[in-house]
């Protein structure tokens, strides 16, 4: 077999002698002849389609370049960790290499115009042998590019689930905002300025300019939490523009149901001095000297709620809420003082005329109290406890003074003091019951 692929060339040797003049007359030009110029024209053509298949792993290779660094920006706008760093330097890494590839392939394009007519065989066969070695280095690096895209995966994944919530978080708060915006407008309508919401829903707009700006350029998890907060500021400015109206009208309410108090407490206080003057006439100074300066504190007091409740009125209609609602607290804390002072006398009045009627009534109920809280510290026992039986027979003794002293003053005794001492007696007897019951509730 080897001898019969020799012959010919070698038949052809010696044929070249004989014929060359024939051949070179007949062919012309460059290259021996019309067998000469094809030879040529195979290797360029050869060299031709190695710079189209390197031109075509080049373009593969830089779409997949492409995709991954989408990718790595991706996982890098989604996460902010280690894994998302880690990633970013390992497609530098491979990047640098794949930029060094593309240099070779440039390189190797410059090096040779495949399409120029006097283009030797030798030099496209140079070319060729070039162009295949770069597109070698291109698959190299295109399989290192789709390696890293691969073990990319599971956090490209997370990262695009993550991306995923962004547009409906952003869009969400956008309109958490319309409606804030909205329901501010339908107040103002309504002739209430809301200037406090006004400014509230004015420091949204920088965190609407940033949430425009997208995550790309915040980070996904950055923009999820920005989104989150401004819907839920805006929903409050909403909210609170909602229930301005209504505020209005209640503080017009209480404004008006305080006004009225004021008026009753007029009314009231004119009770205030009959019952003290009747007080010095029955009753020993001992008995009301604590009440003397009660009408001129009702007075006061009336004036100073009087005055709170025109600067609640003017803060109403100033549409400062929080000063109105203050304002408004402090008038209703004074009219409970001065409603207190004038009872006191009152009560005091009640009091004394009854004790003055029928001192055993009250005796009779604190001894009530006493005997029934001795009955609860011996039940179950054969002597009481100590904690106990030293308050009840303190409180005893203590009742009995107080009834001797009102059976020793004469005509004027102080029932004031006598009424003290007993309520004192009472609320030992509480105090022992309430201690009883706890030992009893802790030893269940």
């Amino acid at each position: 077999m080897a001898e019969a692929l020799v012959l010919p060339l070698v038949v052809a040797g010696a044929l070249g002698a004989a014929g060359a003049s024939a051949f070179g007359s007949a062919g012309g030009g460059r290259g021996g002849g019309w067998w000469g110029r094809r030879g040529g024209e195979g290797v360029r053509a050869d060299a031709r389609a190695a710079r189209d298949a390197a031109q075509q792993a080049f373009y593969e290779l830089d779409s997949t370049q492409r995709e991954v660094r989408l990718a790595v920006e991706t996982v890098r706008a989604a996460e902010d960790g280690a894994a998302a760093r880690q990633a970013a330097a390992d497609f530098a890494a491979i990047s640098g290499r794949v930029d060094q590839v593309t240099v070779n392939y440039l390189a190797a394009l410059d090096a040779h115009d495949l399409d120029a007519e006097e283009l030797e065989s030798g030099a496209a066969a140079r070319a060729r042998h070039q162009l295949e070695d770069v597109k070698g280095q291109l698959g190299q690096a295109l399989a290192e590019l789709n390696g890293f895209l691969q073990r990319l995966q599971p956090s490209l994944q997370h990262a695009e689930s993550q991306l995923m919530r962004v547009t409906p978080a952003v869009e969400q708060a956008k309109r958490a905002l319309l409606a804030a915006t909205t329901a501010l407008e339908s107040v103002r309508g309504a002739g209430l300025k809301a200037d406090d919401l006004a400014a509230r829903l004015a420091e949204l707009a920088p965190e609407l300019g940033r949430l425009n700006e997208g995550a790309g350029r915040h980070g996904v998890a950055a923009t999820l939490r920005r989104a989150e907060q401004v819907k839920e500021r805006a929903d409050a400015i909403a909210a609170d523009a909602s229930h301005l109206p209504e505020r209005a009208r209640e503080i017009d309410r209480r404004v008006a149901s305080l006004r009225t108090r004021i008026q009753a407490l007029e009314t009231k206080a004119a009770t205030v001095e009959p019952a003290l003057s009747e007080l010095r006439r029955r009753f020993s100074t001992a008995c009301w000297q604590d009440l003397q300066r009660v009408p001129d504190q009702v007075a006061e007091t009336g004036r100073a709620a009087e005055q709170k409740l025109t600067e609640a009125a003017r803060a109403r209609d100033e549409q400062r809420w929080a000063d109105a609602t203050g304002a408004i607290g402090t008038v209703r804390a004074l009219l409970d003082t001065a409603d207190g002072s004038v009872v006191a006398v009152n009560e005091r009045l009640r009091q004394l005329n009854e004790v003055q009627h029928d001192p055993n009534r009250e005796i009779e109920r604190t001894r009530f109290a006493l005997r029934d809280a001795q009955r609860l510290a011996m039940a179950g026992r054969q002597a009481p406890d100590p904690r106990h039986a030293g308050p009840l027979d303190a409180a005893v003794g203590r009742l009995d003074r107080a009834v001797a002293e009102l059976e020793a003053a004469g005509r004027h005794p102080d029932y004031w003091h006598f009424l003290t001492e007993l309520a004192g007696v009472r609320e030992t007897a509480a105090k022992v019951v309430e201690l009883i019951r706890g030992d009893i509730g802790g030893h269940r």
